[in-house]
């Protein structure tokens, strides 16, 4: 038999075990099969323009980035010299070569783009800038580690001017929605000493293209602008300086305020911009490259203008002009809304909130504010509909806020490979006075003819060594910045690139993590909240496990207004909240019509009878039901996927993937259990086939036989199998309590799956038993296992699964299972089946 969880039973791995800090930048050794023939001529030194050798540029930088490269990948060590010959790399801008060799065009060449032109050894990386120089050396080497050595000539630009990534940080070192472990910018309410883990990430940022990063949390603390921490974001800054990177921060509206002892901080009051536009100099005193200003104001508790009845673009303009003289822009989130909402208002609709607070703005926000929004109008669903706002301001400057951290997508705990969602929408075409309007087109700036736009990213890496808790979540980060340098790429392409940089070239390595990475949007959809109904969460807590009820009777907005008949916001301009006229009239009439409205965006904009028949014939109850046990399933086959990669793939990496992948397939589980009971109790309709509340396999833990467990009843119930658990009576560290169950099975190979709960502040221990025979111990250790905290309750957050394959079992055998309780973690079960091979139950 075989343990079906944790990291038990090292493999001998064939290759060096790699912890992940490198990234997709290890400058692997390329395989004999990909490395350049003896008849290929290579480089045979590099020549580092505008440089000298004290100097710490972006140039400079790319120079040894390449001699690192060239002798990781191809174990060749190459000088760096002042001349060039017809073998030599040559890296720098085109205007410092055209003054040292020759004049040439750069009339091609846009800000912070490249040239790349290889032919034979003779290889010249010129940029339009030195940061340009150091993408296009990037660029080269990306091209060698994927053992590609021919000929090229290209000039490659940036899509858009802005491609930055927000860093949820906070002061004390916590990082907002972050999975992989403490800050790398803060500790202790000031910047850490050590900033070595902040080069390394600005490193593999530049490699993407990146130019700049907000550090802190946009819910910001106003210390953020004390003297010390201003002289420590400058050295954050000089980390970064060298990769092309600007910084830029996160602001507390009430600062001046807060901070700076002012009676008020009305962004029209002349204190207030005096305060203002004093600290802003002391900043670029500090960081004269500084990029600007990220601010959320009027949400979610925020200040900001509102509370003087100044209208947001009062409140932006405040800052553009303080950073204007600097050459900085302002970043002003869009993400502005009443989360104290009426819920029996049944025409008020969050989703209006951006039209609603910007659109009567258009044109009065200043030329370096740009205001960021969130791809669609609620918050980082699985699904949702491009932001109507991006064609309701043509006059101001946009960007789009994407969310690489995996905040209502499974906390990185679950694969999902994000790009597919992003490029539906970058793609989508608003239609803006009937014309070609794609979202891409409108962020970038060339749709409505703006000089600023482009991309936010929120990453919110920690110190962990994979950077986001999860190896393969990093292909995430790897596709955000390729689209932002050119949204037109291919994903498939793009991840396939990441992977042999990641993980080398093997074949069925490259074939295995395209499939389930490629599947795994589509299946965490399927298994979390489909047609529209946005992900079915606990928006009230941690955003992670499933609570579909936490969605409706609040003032969060975040409605599916499900009752025992129907389901679905009504968000037509006949009879509902009018979200659909936000959008131009083109679409506007495709979702007024329920006929016409894309059937994944059903529930998103039309209130429907769980009886509505969809294109398939089956009802939407019936197509709930049948996707989330076709999204479970599916999860349940990245298990076996990962599983054919052993010894093709180091060891530690092999292994951590694995664990995550073995707990997303509990935890679909869960989910597919809990949202389909939901609805099956709402609705009183019964699932066709006969699965939800059927479950042959398992054995209800309070229905067996207890010796110091108490049953309890779980909250929301429907994260309980039969809507309990049991618990140690005795919530005193140390206690115990068995559960027995005697076994009525045909003699056969089974496989033994238990359903426990692990919650936090506690790692009770747990043993299972066959005949008194040791089969399994365990700890309920997930928070250190998988970084991060999830609940103290037993619910849909704490609700997971361990297993045992391949268990000879008879009728009469006795299953026990013992927990210990620790701290508050009374050593909780759900329940135990009794599988057959091949069976999920």
């Amino acid at each position: 038999m075989r343990a079906h969880w944790g990291i038990l039973g090292f493999c001998v791995g064939l290759v060096a075990a790699e912890d992940g800090l490198n990234g997709w930048l290890r400058y692997a050794p390329l395989p004999e099969g990909l490395r350049p023939s003896g008849a290929t001529k290579l480089p045979s030194l590099i020549v580092a323009l505008n440089t000298t050798e004290m100097s710490n540029t972006p140039v400079s930088v790319a120079a040894k980035e390449l001699q690192a490269g060239i002798q990781g990948i191809l174990g060749t060590q190459l000088e760096i010299a002042t001349e060039a010959t017809n073998t030599s790399i040559v890296v720098g801008t085109i205007a410092a070569y055209s003054d040292k060799y020759r004049e040439l065009n750069a009339s091609l060449l846009e800000k912070d783009g490249y040239w790349l032109v290889k032919k034979g050894a003779k290889v010249r990386i010129l940029g339009q800038n030195e940061r340009g120089a150091l993408y296009g050396a990037f660029e080269y080497l990306s091209r060698l580690a994927r053992g590609d050595f021919s000929d090229v000539d290209i000039v490659s630009n940036p899509d858009a001017p802005i491609r930055w990534t927000n860093e949820w940080d906070n002061l004390d070192g916590s990082i907002e929605r972050g999975y992989a472990g403490p800050s790398i910018f803060f500790r202790d309410g000031g910047i850490v000493k050590d900033l070595t883990r902040v080069a390394q990430y600005a490193r593999l940022l530049a490699s993407l293209g990146l130019n700049g990063i907000v550090v802190n949390n946009v819910n910001a603390k106003p210390e953020i602008l004390t003297e010390k921490n201003i002289d420590g974001l400058g050295r954050i800054a000089d980390t970064i300086r060298p990769y092309g990177l600007q910084l830029g921060i996160s602001l507390n509206f009430a600062s001046p305020q807060l901070l700076g002892g002012l009676s008020t901080f009305d962004p029209l009051d002349s204190q207030v911009v005096s305060w203002w536009t004093e600290k802003t100099n002391k900043l670029y005193k500090r960081v004269p490259d500084l990029a600007g200003y990220l601010v959320k104001a009027n949400s979610e508790g925020q200040p900001g203008p509102f509370q003087y009845n100044r209208t947001l673009a009062d409140g932006a303009n405040l800052f553009a002009k303080a950073v204007e003289p600097h050459g900085g822009i302002v970043m002003f989130r869009a993400f502005v809304y009443n989360h104290h909402a009426d819920w029996n208002d049944w025409k008020f609709d969050r989703a209006n909130a951006a039209v609603e607070f910007f659109k009567h703005l258009d044109g009065q926000f200043h030329d370096n504010v740009v205001v960021q929004i969130k791809y669609g109008p609620i918050d980082f669903q699985v699904r949702e509909p491009a932001s109507p706002l991006f064609a309701n301001i043509p006059n101001t400057n946009m960007a789009i806020e994407l969310q690489i951290t995996q905040e209502y997508l499974g906390h990185q705990d679950h694969l999902v490979y994000i790009p597919p969602l992003w490029k539906e929408i970058l793609d989508f075409d608003m239609r803006v006075d009937s014309k070609p309007s794609l979202v891409r087109d409108i962020v970038a700036g060339r749709r409505y003819k703006k000089k600023l736009g482009g991309y936010a990213g929120v990453v919110n890496v920690g110190t962990n060594t994979t950077w986001l808790g999860s190896h393969l979540a990093m292909s995430t980060l790897y596709a955000y910045g390729k689209l932002a340098w050119d949204p037109t790429q291919d994903l498939k392409a793009i991840l396939q690139d990441w992977t042999k940089l990641t993980f080398g070239h093997d074949r069925s390595v490259l074939d295995t993590i395209t499939k389930i990475s490629m599947e795994s949007w589509p299946a965490y959809e399927n298994y979390t909240g489909n047609l529209g109904i946005q992900t079915l969460t606990d928006i009230l807590y941690t955003h992670f496990g499933p609570n579909p009820a936490s969605q409706d009777g609040n003032g969060w907005g975040q409605w599916t207004r499900a009752d025992g008949e129907t389901i679905g916001m009504d968000r037509t301009v006949k009879n509902g909240t009018g979200n659909a006229g936000q959008y131009p009239p083109e679409l506007a009439a495709k979702y007024e019509n329920i006929q016409t409205t894309p059937e994944e965006l059903l529930l998103w904009f039309h209130h429907v009878n769980y009886t509505t028949r969809l294109s398939t014939g089956k009802t939407v109850i019936q197509h709930f039901y049948d996707a989330h046990y076709a999204g479970a399933a599916t999860a349940q086959t990245f298990v076996t996927e990962w599983e054919s990669l052993r010894g093709k793939i180091d060891t530690e990496r092999f292994e951590h993937m694995l664990f995550r992948l073995k707990f997303q397939a509990g935890h679909s589980l869960v989910w597919r259990d809990a949202v389909n009971g939901f609805y099956r109790n709402l609705s009183g309709i019964p699932d066709e086939l006969d699965r939800v509340w059927n479950h042959k396999y398992r054995i209800e833990a309070e229905s067996m036989q207890l010796t110091g467990y108490v049953p309890v009843k779980v909250t929301p119930s429907e994260t309980g199998s039969n809507f309990t658990a049991i618990v140690v009576a005795d919530p005193t560290p140390g206690a115990r309590g068995e559960a027995v169950a005697t076994l009525d099975v045909s003699p056969g190979t089974y496989d033994i799956a238990i359903n426990y709960y692990d919650v936090t502040d506690g790692r009770a221990h747990y043993g299972a038993f066959l005949n008194d025979e040791p089969l399994l111990e365990w700890i309920g250790d997930l928070e250190d296992k998988l970084g991060h905290a999830f609940s103290t309750k037993l619910d849909g957050h704490s609700a997971t699964r361990i297993g045992i394959e391949g268990v000879e079992l008879k009728k009469g055998d006795v299953l026990k299972i013992i927990g210990i309780v620790d701290g508050i973690e009374r050593a909780p079960l759900d329940y135990i089946s009794i599988l057959p091979a091949g069976i999920v139950d």
